[in-house]
């Protein structure tokens, strides 16, 4: 039997043991019995059983190969604070030798990485900002898959139907603009989960975006109670982009229950506010994705996400319903009305959601079990799942 053989057998056992758990609604564990266990349970999940079997399957399988080739700054490395810091820190960890996903050889991995940075790319060979003109980015991607595809038999044997690339740069879509057939099966893992402009759910992957403080893993969880205060809803930002226009032109300072500014004088504000309201408004800015949306679940603040076309973070698993509020642009206007229509029980039950959901937009580092990385690395492992190479 071949290594791929070998690899495709083990993935059909793992998509039957999913099966199986689904069937008979089977919860088993990888873990020692002295080992902390968590297992997903509740309404936050589309299907428990089947995420907790897929989860188990992936830390009892997956093999992930992280191509050498390559030097820094546009490979190997990435931003480690600010907005696009999940491309960094998934990259770093995947490379720290620490990963349990870690293959020792390409022959044994089911998954290859391409540890590109885009917002490395767009910081070093953009700089000075002349051109938006994404050439210079596409080339750099191409460029580099056309020296793996050629040096290894991995990216033309799937048709990089095993290749991914994570992401959280605006500009990371474009990549598979300048030849879309070439890169029709490549899994783009990216926060900018857009699918108005290419996005495709099966394929693709979106992942949270946050901001990250430097030298720090992430927004510092607060203790908040489960009733909120005087607050209903609360925004603070600049107006980034039509919808957040939009929003500040209906609201801004003209309300005491849905409190939307432009800035705050103090940044300790921001928090504070957050922290007392009962939603926290989270429109997109430029493009759909917001770091508000993890801000908001580390404050245990029901986000009210106010985007179109957007493709939610691991909601292959999530049920963001359970925990979250969806309003598209349109209804902007009646932002307080919807909010003010939703009960009090309803609004625990969504909060109380909120702080379940925490643990899986954590970051760690390493990674544990069933955090923000692991959750990645889970939608890719889903997507792999979901492809069969021929022997």
């Amino acid at each position: 039997m071949s290594n791929l053989e070998r690899i495709e057998a083990g993935l059909a056992r793992a998509r039957e043991a999913i099966r199986r758990a689904v069937h008979e609604k089977n919860q088993t564990s990888n873990y020692k019995e002295d080992e902390e266990v968590f297992i997903p349970k509740g309404s936050i999940y589309r299907n428990a059983h089947c995420f907790h079997q897929s989860y188990a399957e992936m830390e009892k399988r997956l093999k992930v190969w992280v191509y050498r080739e390559g030097e820094h700054p546009l490979v190997h490395t990435g931003p480690f604070d600010n907005i696009y810091s999940v491309e960094g820190l998934f990259i770093d960890e995947m490379e720290s030798g620490k990963s349990r996903f870690m293959a020792h050889h390409p022959d044994e991995a089911h998954l290859f990485l391409i540890p590109i940075s885009v917002s490395n790319i767009v910081n070093f060979l953009y700089r000075p900002l002349v051109t938006y003109n994404r050439d210079q980015l596409q080339r750099v991607v191409m460029d580099y898959i056309g020296v793996v595809a050629e040096k290894y038999p991995y990216w033309n044997r799937s048709q990089g139907a095993d290749h991914f690339l994570v992401s959280c740069h605006d500009w990371a879509p474009d990549i598979s603009q300048a030849n879309p057939k070439f890169y029709q099966n490549f899994i783009r893992v990216l926060c900018n989960a857009n699918t108005s402009e290419g996005f495709k759910s099966q394929r693709d992957a979106s992942i949270p975006e946050i901001n990250i403080p430097y030298g720090e893993l992430g927004p510092t969880r607060q203790n908040t109670s489960l009733d909120k205060g005087s607050i209903l809803a609360f925004f603070a930002g600049g107006s980034h982009g039509h919808i957040r226009k939009i929003l500040l032109e209906h609201w801004k300072d003209k309300d005491n229950e849905v409190q939307v500014h432009e800035y705050l004088e103090n940044k300790e504000d921001y928090f504070k506010l957050m922290g007392k309201a009962k939603f926290c408004l989270c429109p997109s800015g430029y493009e759909v994705a917001s770091p508000r949306v993890v801000t908001a679940i580390s404050m245990g603040c029901v986000p009210v996400l106010i985007s179109d076309n957007y493709s939610l973070p691991f909601s292959d698993v999530l049920d963001w319903s359970k925990f979250s509020v969806y309003i598209p642009s349109k209804k902007i206007p009646e932002i307080k009305t919807i909010l003010k229509e939703i009960s009090h029980s309803r609004y625990l039950e969504l909060q109380k959601s909120v702080t379940k959901v925490h643990r899986h937009f954590t970051v760690h580092r390493p990674a544990q079990p069933y955090d923000m990385l692991n959750m990645v690395l889970h939608s890719v492992w889903l997507r792999r799942l979901d492809v069969l190479l021929p022997s």
